[in-house]
């Protein structure tokens, strides 16, 4: 078939908003030290930037860590009253700030205020002797944000305002983590095609995949998922709903710990989730795990694969196939006090899914996990 003359959607009607890749995630935190030497010790994050007292901030303190493509911004307050710490206070430690590098953050902030998005941040030039960079922000659900950043005029460590961070006699090794491969948004009851409309309309964002309570369920709870995708596919954010069950869903679980909306777990690429997820485990990361049983028929379900079995069953990694290929995966228990916020490590073999053939053991997983907390009620 001669594709030549079909309409690219998404370099015209649908990519208004041209969006490169994630910048950086921003996670409000009681203690960005501490966070900070958490990440670098169990996940194998780099020392980046920092600000604070130092360089003149008074209100907070904020570690910038790196892997590859991924850059976390821990940032904890540095007195009683402020916004930070109401965050915190509200919700635990969690993500604040998805930020997305775009090439023009005036237009962008322009096009999405037009498209009926709330103001978080008006365009403002940042700068210092190493260059300009350009940044500016909208609301998206709950008290979560994204921050349009430009940066092409900028040669610096992170962002104006840091100076570099280096720890020389303490640097873990990376554990093999390259890039954020999607975010997962929980919101409200019958909230999740409100959020879509929005992704769609003021971001021109794509819908690629939809679940409904018949996809994701177990004989307990249910929840509904709708995965938007930008124009070049390297933002992919799935919006989960709760759905009628017999017992409380982890969506219901996030929203009443996380006392509302917000992100529910970051998913972080690899190319050898094997090796990956033993320096994870090493570390003192620890994973859910499903039923050795699972292993007995997956390969009938999902065919043949590159990886040996065994490996797999030892250390809980999931497999699902789509008609591109197949993935890996495996979810972390909850990095938070909080049962919130939560880690995924996949593997792509082809597969532009979400794994739709482990959410059964995948949920019984985390059920088994609720049911220990109490929440399963």
């Amino acid at each position: 078939m001669d594709t030549s003359t079909l309409p690219k959607l998404h370099e015209n009607a649908q990519d208004f908003m041209p969006i490169n890749g994630t910048d950086y995630l921003e996670l409000y935190v009681s203690n960005s030290k501490q966070a900070a030497h958490f990440y670098k010790t169990a996940f194998g994050f780099q020392s980046l930037a920092y600000a604070g007292l130092e360089t003149g901030l008074k209100d907070r303190e904020s570690y910038v860590v790196v892997q590859d493509k991924i850059r976390l911004v821990l940032t904890s307050p540095l007195k009683s009253g402020t916004i930070i710490g109401k965050h915190i206070d509200d919700h635990g430690d969690g993500v604040k700030v998805v930020a997305l590098w775009v090439d023009d953050a005036t237009y962008a902030y322009n096009t999405a205020m037009e498209k009926g998005a709330k103001s978080y941040m008006e365009p403002k030039t940042e700068e210092d002797a190493q260059g300009t960079v350009v940044r500016s922000g909208i609301h998206t659900y709950g008290e979560t944000v994204h921050i349009f950043v430009e940066r092409k005029d900028y040669n610096g460590t992170f962002l104006p305002g840091y100076r570099k961070w280096e720890t020389p006699d303490f640097n873990p090794s990376s554990t093999g983590l390259k890039f954020v491969d999607h975010m997962v948004g929980n919101v409200g009851w019958n909230r999740m095609n409100e959020w879509v409309d929005f992704y769609a309309n003021v971001l021109g964002f794509t819908q690629i995949l939809s679940f409904d309570d018949k996809d994701i369920s177990t004989d307990f709870t249910a929840l509904m998922s709708k995965v938007m995708s930008n124009g070049n596919g390297r933002i992919k954010f799935p919006i989960n709903e709760p759905a009628e069950g017999k017992k409380k869903s982890q969506v219901e679980e996030y929203l009443d710990f996380y006392e509302g909306e917000g992100i529910q777990h970051i998913a972080v690429a690899t190319d050898d989730i094997i090796k990956t997820v033993r320096e994870l485990k090493s570390r003192g990361i620890e994973f859910l795990k499903v039923p050795d049983t699972y292993y007995d028929v997956v390969l009938d379900r999902v065919g043949k694969i590159d990886e040996d079995l065994a490996p797999l069953k030892e250390l809980g990694i999931l497999v699902d196939r789509d008609d591109e290929g197949y993935l890996l995966q495996i979810f972390t228990r909850p990095v938070e006090p909080r049962p919130t916020m939560f880690f995924e490590i996949i593997q792509r073999k082809g597969a532009q899914s979400f794994g739709k053939g482990n959410f059964k053991a995948l949920f019984e997983a985390i059920e088994r996990e609720q049911e220990l907390r109490g929440t399963l009620h």
